[in-house]
C-alpha cells in the first residue's frame, strides 16, 4: 500500500497487568513473589504481557510502513490534540476502545484484538494481520463504520463531560444521593444509589445490572431491553439505583427516555460526596454538590467504529 502520507495514524495502548505491578511492588520480583504467595499463576501474566508487547511492535511496524505514527498510552488520552485527519488504532481491550472514542471528535477507530484467545474482543473486529485491509478501507471510505451516540453531561457551572458507555451521577461513597430530578415535565425529590444513563453502546454494560435487578424483585422473567439498544439510537436511557421511599421522597420517575426533546435536569442537594464521572472512571469526576445543576442530553459529537 502506498503512504497515506495526508493521514497520522495514532496507536493506542494501554499497561498491562504486569507493568501496573511493577509500578505498585517497584520490581518483577517483588510483584511476582506476591502473586505466587497467593496462589497466583504469575507466568500467565508474563505471557499476557510478552504477547501485548509483540502485537504493539508489530502494529507499529506496518503504520510506519504507511505513514507517520503517533504511539499514546492511555492515561495521555484526556490531554492529547487529535487532528481532524487522524486513524486510531486501537490495541484492545473493548474498555480501551471505548475510553478512547470518548475524546475524539468522529476520527474512525480500528481496534485490533492483540489476543483472540483470551479476549472476546466486541469492539475489536480486526487482528494484528488486518490491519493493512483495514487501513485501505477506511482510507477509501469503502469500509463499514458504526456511529455510536454520545451521552453528555453539562452544569450550571460550566463543567461538561461526555460518555461512550454511560453516567453516573450520585454519591461517590456508600451514602444517600438527596437531589431534584427533572424529567419530562415532572419534578421530584429523591434518595437514592444513584442514578444511571446509558447510552445504546453501553445499554449492555451496567445498565443491565440495574434492569436485572429490577426484574428479579418483581419476578419477571425478562425486561425488554434484556438485550440493550442500538449503538447509534438517538436517545439515551436512565435508571435511577435503589430508590427510597419516604414522606419527603418519591419513587415515580425511576427509568425513562431521554431525547432531543426530552432531556434529564437534576439538581444535587448534597452538601459533600456529590460526583458525575463517565464509563466507570472515578478519577476523572465531576464534582456534584449543592448548588450544581447538571443537564443530561444526546451530544452532538458522536463516536465512528470502524468494522
Amino acid at each position: 500500500m502506498s503512504r497515506a502520507v495526508e493521514h497520522r495514524f495514532i496507536l493506542v495502548t494501554r499497561k498491562t497487568r504486569l507493568q501496573e505491578l511493577i509500578e505498585r511492588f517497584n520490581t518483577w520480583p517483588q510483584a511476582r513473589f506476591y502473586l505466587e504467595h497467593n496462589q497466583v499463576d504469575a507466568q500467565d501474566y508474563l505471557d499476557e504481557h510478552d504477547l501485548y508487547s509483540k502485537r504493539i511492535h508489530e502494529a507499529e511496524s506496518r503504520l510506519r510502513s504507511m505513514g507517520p505514527v503517533q504511539k499514546l498510552e492511555r492515561r495521555f488520552l484526556p490531554n492529547y490534540q487529535f487532528g481532524r485527519d487522524d486513524i486510531v488504532v486501537v490495541i484492545g481491550q473493548d474498555g480501551l476502545v471505548a475510553n478512547t472514542l470518548k475524546y475524539l471528535d468522529g476520527q474512525p477507530v480500528i481496534g485490533i484484538n492483540p489476543d483472540p484467545d483470551r479476549w472476546d474482543g466486541k469492539l475489536l473486529p480486526f487482528e494484528i494481520g488486518d490491519i493493512e485491509r483495514a487501513l485501505a478501507q477506511t482510507l477509501s471510505g469503502r469500509g463499514d463504520r458504526k456511529s455510536v451516540t454520545f451521552a453528555e453531561a453539562s452544569t450550571n457551572l460550566g463543567q461538561r463531560m461526555l460518555a461512550v458507555n454511560d453516567l453516573f451521577i450520585g454519591p461517590k461513597s456508600h451514602v444517600s444521593a438527596r437531589y431534584h430530578i427533572d424529567w419530562n415535565g415532572q419534578v421530584e425529590l429523591q434518595s437514592s444509589s444513584g442514578i444511571i444513563v446509558s447510552t445504546g453502546f453501553g445499554s449492555t454494560g451496567w445498565f443491565q445490572s440495574v434492569l436485572a435487578g429490577a426484574v428479579g424483585v418483581a419476578g419477571l422473567e425478562s425486561h425488554p431491553m434484556a438485550s440493550g439498544f442500538a449503538w447509534d439510537a438517538e436517545r439515551l436511557q436512565f435508571a435511577v439505583r435503589e430508590p427510597f421511599p419516604s414522606q419527603t421522597t418519591g419513587v415515580r420517575l425511576v427509568f425513562g427516555e431521554v431525547s432531543g426533546n426530552r432531556p434529564l435536569t437534576i439538581e444535587s442537594l448534597m452538601p459533600e460526596y456529590g460526583v458525575i464521572f463517565s464509563d466507570g472512571i472515578e478519577d476523572d469526576a465531576i464534582a456534584f454538590n449543592s448548588g450544581c445543576i447538571a443537564r443530561i442530553d444526546v451530544s452532538d459529537t458522536r463516536g465512528v467504529l470502524v468494522c
